[in-house]
C-alpha cells in the first residue's frame, strides 16, 4: 500500500501561510533611522502635528495616538505635555482605494508574428478575454520621531494594510494595535557591537 506524501507538506504550508495572515505578518512595514544617534539618551516624548498632514477624524486620531503610546510605553518611554520633551512625534495616516483590474485571456495572443495557425500563416482562430475591476482599500500609517536638541528626523516607519475604515471597530483596533507593534518594533533600533 503505498502512502501520499504530499499531503502532509502542502498541509504544513497552508497552515502556517492562513498564521502568517491571521498574525498581519502581511502587512509591509518599512522604516529608516539615523545611525549616528545615541537613541537610549532618550526618555520622554511629546506629540506634534506634521505641517501639511491630512488629520484624521477626532475619533480615529485618539485611537491611533493611544495605541502608539502604549507601545511606546513598552520601551520606556514616558509621554509628556512639556516643550522640554526628548523627543518629538507626530503621524501622517492615508487611507486610500485603489482600483485592480484583473483579466484572463483564453488564447495565447498574437505577439511576435505568431498567430494560431502558425507564422503568419491567417487562421487566426478565437480568443476570449474576461476582466473584472475590484476596488482595494490601503491604509497606511507613517511616524516621524524627532530629536527636540537636534532638531532632526531620527526615525521614520511606516506600515502599510493598517487603517480599514469598513472594518468593524473591534477589527480596526486589533489591526491598529498588530500594525504599531509590527511598526514599533525596530524601535529604538537594535544597536550594533
Amino acid at each position: 500500500m503505498k502512502r501520499n506524501t504530499a499531503f502532509p507538506p502542502m498541509a504544513l504550508f497552508l497552515l502556517l501561510l492562513s498564521v502568517c495572515t491571521s498574525l498581519g505578518w502581511a502587512q509591509d512595514v518599512r522604516y529608516n533611522f539615523d545611525k549616528s544617534t545615541d537613541f537610549s539618551k532618550f526618555k520622554t516624548y511629546k506629540w506634534t502635528v506634521l505641517k501639511g498632514a491630512v488629520q484624521l477624524a477626532d475619533m480615529l486620531d485618539k485611537q491611533v495616538k493611544s495605541t502608539i503610546d502604549a507601545e511606546l510605553g513598552k520601551k520606556g518611554l514616558t509621554r509628556s505635555d512639556s516643550d522640554t520633551a526628548d523627543l518629538y512625534i507626530g503621524y501622517q495616516a492615508a487611507v486610500t482605494q485603489e482600483k485592480e483590474f484583473t483579466s484572463y485571456s483564453s488564447d495565447w495572443g498574437y505577439g511576435g508574428g505568431w498567430y494560431r495557425g502558425g507564422w503568419y500563416r491567417g487562421g487566426g482562430g478565437m480568443s476570449t478575454t474576461t476582466g473584472q475591476t475590484s476596488t482595494i482599500l490601503i491604509g497606511q500609517l507613517a511616524l516621524d520621531i524627532n530629536d527636540t536638541a537636534q532638531k532632526s528626523l531620527i526615525w521614520r516607519g511606516l506600515v502599510s494594510k493598517t487603517i480599514d475604515q469598513k472594518a468593524k471597530p473591534e477589527k480596526q483596533q486589533k489591526n491598529l494595535e498588530k500594525a504599531v507593534a509590527k511598526l514599533l518594533q525596530n524601535f529604538p533600533p537594535p544597536v550594533k557591537k
